[in-house]
């Protein structure tokens, strides 16, 4: 209570005294001409930052292909981003385009130069495997933007109170150029799924940093001349980039959560199925198969019958949806001779099997020129199906042959290479009316089956109705129609009408 006058004035209301001590108290003790140009001094196109961003970038990328935590962390403390972006926060809580600009330049080309940097130290190293440093890298989620947030604010509170030491901190908490140097690795290797997951991390650091500098901007007075709907347009864009990230980050961060979960839960059912003394040596979870694909290696000193199909089952109840589990047991300990030579007979069986379906595999996608990820094989039928890329200059027969070759070198297994839809080849009929070359019609017979497009088939006359069965027998959807030659018929692959 003040006295007015030996009048009691009643004091004003909270909400109206704490950002009137802020603005007298704090936001006056702030020099903030000082603070720009600090930010100015860093956010700008030099000889400096490329050079920076070209050492960052490399020793970014040789520690992810080391797997080595330190070499990365390194990396992030040299890096240069961090000034482009805190520059775009100030920039967009003053509202000042040409600054905005100027950052955003700064920005991309060194992104850019980051990305194709890396992608060239891939292309010349002998290590190109996704490491657990880069996978680490390739799943952003909510979290991520969290932390980006805090090291933000954090980050922005050092540089507006002249606090440098903790723009060190917040470097590493960040982590902008492991990021990138990730997606000169998925550029290189031609792996997207690397390459869009790790630039997702960057741009959601980056837009988090740029928004939450922003922010802290804002609260300290800068950009106080911005008129009320400005400052509300202000508000409502930052909200809406924050709720645009958050909403796909916070799926994958419940994704994430509940593989976790199904991981603990799948090695805790396959744990119940034997002794205590067994143990679980590797359990592998492949979460994008259909059904759900569970694979266990189990150290056991007794065998356990139909303990693959009980947990199948429990499995399946638990995660409320199809799991096909397949349980390795692996004999140690005591046991008789019989039983073990039987299961090492069985398990070395099992591995020849899978070392014969990975080769063929790799055969297929070699031949067909697609990812081994591309092969569909049933093992349980002994089958094999992919769908080959197209071939400068291939035709229908060089396919057939590919397939010819690729059953060759797998004796018992059934090969379907699926061609792209090519012209089919013309049919010379004989004086009787039927086909004169039987490899051409054993061709357009093998397309057809592959493909599973139906045919027309083009030839002048009334009687070639027996130019059809052959297709017919074999499943395949074909039909006469008028040509312009009696003594060859025209196969053309049947347009939707």
């Amino acid at each position: 209570m003040m006295m007015q006058d030996d009048r009691p004035v009643a004091d004003p209301p909270l909400w109206r005294a704490v950002p009137r001590w802020w603005r007298s108290h704090v936001i006056r003790e702030i020099d903030h001409q000082a603070v720009v140009d600090r930010v100015r001094e860093d956010d700008g196109w030099s000889p400096r930052y490329a050079f920076m961003i070209l050492m960052s970038a490399g020793i970014a990328v040789l520690g992810l292909l080391l797997s080595s935590p330190a070499v990365v962390i390194g990396a992030m403390l040299i890096s240069p981003l961090m000034g482009p972006i805190v520059g775009l926060g100030f920039a967009l809580a003053t509202v000042d385009s040409r600054e905005i600009r100027r950052t955003l330049f700064t920005l991309a080309a060194g992104a850019l130069i980051a990305i194709l940097f890396t992608a060239f130290i891939v292309l010349l190293s002998p290590l190109q495997t996704v490491t657990s440093e880069i996978a680490a890298r390739t799943r952003p989620n909510l979290f991520d933007l969290m932390v980006a947030l805090f090291s933000a604010l954090a980050g922005a509170y050092a540089m507006i109170r002249g606090k440098a030491g903790t723009i060190v901190g917040v470097a590493i908490a960040t982590a902008l150029m492991p990021p990138l140097a990730t997606v000169g690795f998925g550029v290189a290797t031609l792996n997207a799924t690397v390459a869009g997951g790790a630039f997702l991390l960057f741009f959601t650091n980056f837009v988090t940093i740029a928004l939450a500098a922003g922010i802290m901007a804002r609260l300290y007075g800068f950009g106080r001349e911005l008129s009320p709907r400005q400052s509300w347009m202000q508000s409502v864009f930052i909200g809406a980039i924050f709720v645009a990230l958050a909403v796909p980050l916070g799926l994958s961060l419940r994704q994430i959560a509940w593989e976790s979960n199904a991981a603990r839960e799948a090695r805790d059912v396959i744990r119940r199925e034997f002794a205590d003394e067994a143990r679980i040596s590797q359990l592998d979870i492949d979460f994008d198969a259909r059904p759900l694909s569970v694979t266990a290696s189990v150290l056991t000193s007794r065998y356990e019958r139909n303990a693959t199909a009980r947990a199948g089952r429990v499995l399946a109840d638990m995660l409320g949806q199809p799991v096909a589990l397949d349980i390795e047991q692996i004999r140690v300990g005591e046991g008789t001779d019989t039983e073990n030579a039987q299961l090492l007979a069985a398990q070395t069986a099992r591995r020849e099997v899978q070392g014969q379906v990975d080769r063929l595999t790799d055969r297929l996608a070699l031949i067909a020129g697609v990812d081994p990820d591309a092969v569909t094989v049933d093992t349980a039928s002994k089958r094999a199906l992919v769908r080959a890329r197209p071939l400068p200059e291939a035709g229908l027969a060089t396919y057939r042959v590919l397939e010819q070759r690729a059953a060759a070198m797998a004796p018992g297994w059934t090969i379907e290479v699926e061609p792209p839809v090519l012209p089919l080849p013309d049919l010379a009929l004989d004086q009787d009316g039927a086909p004169a070359n039987a490899d051409s019609l054993a061709l357009a017979l093998w397309a057809a089956q592959r493909i599973g497009l139906p045919i027309d088939i083009a030839v002048r006359g009334d009687d070639h109705a027996p130019l059809v069965q052959p297709f017919a027998d074999r499943g395949v959807d074909a039909r006469l129609t008028d040509g312009a030659s009696a003594d060859r018929a025209a196969l053309r692959w049947r347009v939707a009408e």
